[in-house]
């Protein structure tokens, strides 16, 4: 009884033990104080712990960027030394590009006699453009500013020293004498559109000028020859693979065939001139000359035959001044013409060059408004260069007639015109894209083309 007496009397048991440590034992035995010297042998530890491909994968990764910065620096530098350059390198004179003739020669051509030699080329040379002569804003009659009293004009012959003489002078001259447009394109002071009354002579090649009154054709830059090797590395496959044909099917090195009159071909005759192709330019004019027959019994689109073979054709004609193209340009034309022959004097999209028939397309009893009205810039110039008056009747006729239309001054037209009541259909239907588009295009050329005198 005492033994168990003095046991109760005892301390209480304790059941945990408590252990302080200090800073310094702490970290002996892996305590967290967020030191560099811990924080490298964490991150060791961890890039341990990965895979041989993870730390493969990591290490490529680190490398691909060290590579990639280096060559952006690279990059960065040699842009940073050519703009520091540039004033250096435009002192410099453009070299020569054998088998090329200059580009954007200031002047081109007139048109020239229907015997002229379709071989003669306007020479270029690369020389520094001048400064461009101060001309009134203004399309179609574009005139350059009257010179002061007491300036010095030069003339085919001899020296005009007064405005009065001047004038007198322009009388003899006026239909000889043309016009620098902004882009060195030819113009003739007179672009009206009126019907011709009789037949027009055919355009003369226009009297050589004195060297030291022409102006200067602008030099070659490296852009232009740019532009000038992309046409050929393009020209090159369509002469390979589908040379008189329509479309060249690059990727199959074959052709497809749209009417089968070499669309490509004569949509690029005028590039190839204005490029300076000679080579490219003969060849592409014997297939002209020997292989484009429109005796053919198919189907066009009279949008689309107007503005890239009729059209083709005209833009070559005035620059090369070779009758052929003339020639070439009278015939579609006529053969287009089947195409007018509606109750409303709207015209069908489609005519049978061969058979002289017309219709609308298969799945509509309508024409696109766009096509209808995007066909008179063309037809139009055929009639000023021939003589013929039926071919701007027809096309002025179709827009006299949209314009008397309800709702035309409204806003927007609708994309279709039915042929036979010349009435807008699908209406409440509008777009600015296709179908629609070059009307309103068309809207500001014929204006300009008219000498700003149509509605």
């Amino acid at each position: 009884a005492a033994m168990y007496s003095g046991a109760a009397a005892g301390p209480p048991r304790r059941d945990f033990i408590s252990v302080t440590l200090g800073p310094e034992e702490a970290v002996g035995v892996g305590g967290y104080n967020n030191s560099k010297a811990w924080r490298r042998r964490s991150c060791w530890r961890k890039w341990k712990q990965l895979s041989r491909l993870q730390r493969s994968v990591i290490l490529f990764l680190f490398a691909f960027l060290a590579v990639c910065g280096v060559i952006s620096y690279t990059s960065m530098g040699e842009a940073w030394k050519s703009i520091t350059n540039k004033s250096l390198d435009e002192q410099r004179t453009e070299k020569e590009v054998p088998g090329l003739k200059l580009a954007n020669p200031a002047v081109l051509p007139a048109p020239q006699k229907a015997d002229a030699n379709h071989g003669d080329y306007p020479e270029l040379s690369l020389q520094k453009p001048p400064k461009p002569p101060h001309v009134h804003r203004g399309p179609s009659n574009l005139q350059i500013k009257a010179p002061r009293r007491d300036m010095r004009l030069k003339t085919r012959h001899d020296t005009i020293r007064t405005v009065e003489e001047l004038v007198e002078a322009d009388k003899v001259e006026k239909t000889e004498k043309s016009i620098i447009s902004w882009r060195g394109a030819v113009i003739e002071p007179d672009q009206s559109t009126e019907p011709p009354s009789i037949k027009i002579k055919e355009p003369e090649k226009s009297p050589s000028v004195e060297a030291e009154d022409q102006k200067e054709p602008v030099p070659i830059n490296e852009r232009q020859l740019a532009v000038i090797e992309a046409f050929r590395h393009a020209w090159k496959g369509y002469k390979d693979f589908a040379w008189g044909h329509d479309e060249l099917k690059p990727l199959s090195k074959s052709y497809s065939e749209w009417f089968g009159l070499g669309l490509t071909l004569i949509d690029a005759l005028d590039t190839m001139w204005i490029l300076g192709l000679k080579e490219e330019f003969e060849e592409a004019r014997k297939w002209v000359a020997n292989d484009l027959v429109f005796d053919k019994n198919v189907d066009v689109n009279l949008f689309e035959s107007t503005i890239r073979i009729l059209g083709g054709l005209l833009s070559t004609y005035h620059l090369s001044g070779d009758n052929l193209f003339l020639e070439k340009a009278k015939d579609i034309g006529n053969r287009l013409m089947p195409a007018f022959k509606t109750p409303s004097k709207i015209p069908y999209s489609d005519v049978n060059i061969g058979r002289g028939t017309a219709h609308p397309p298969r799945w509509t009893s309508d024409s696109t408004v766009a096509e209808v009205t995007s066909i008179q810039l063309e037809f139009r110039e055929l009639s000023r260069l021939t003589g013929d008056e039926k071919f701007q009747k027809a096309v002025d006729e179709v827009m006299k007639h949209v314009h008397t239309l309800s709702g035309k001054n409204d806003g927007l037209v609708p994309m279709f015109i039915n042929t036979n009541s010349g009435q807008f259909t699908h209406l409440g239907v509008y777009t600015l894209g296709a179908r629609a588009d070059s009307y309103y295009e068309y809207l500001l050329k014929q204006w300009i083309q008219g000498g700003k005198k149509e509605n």
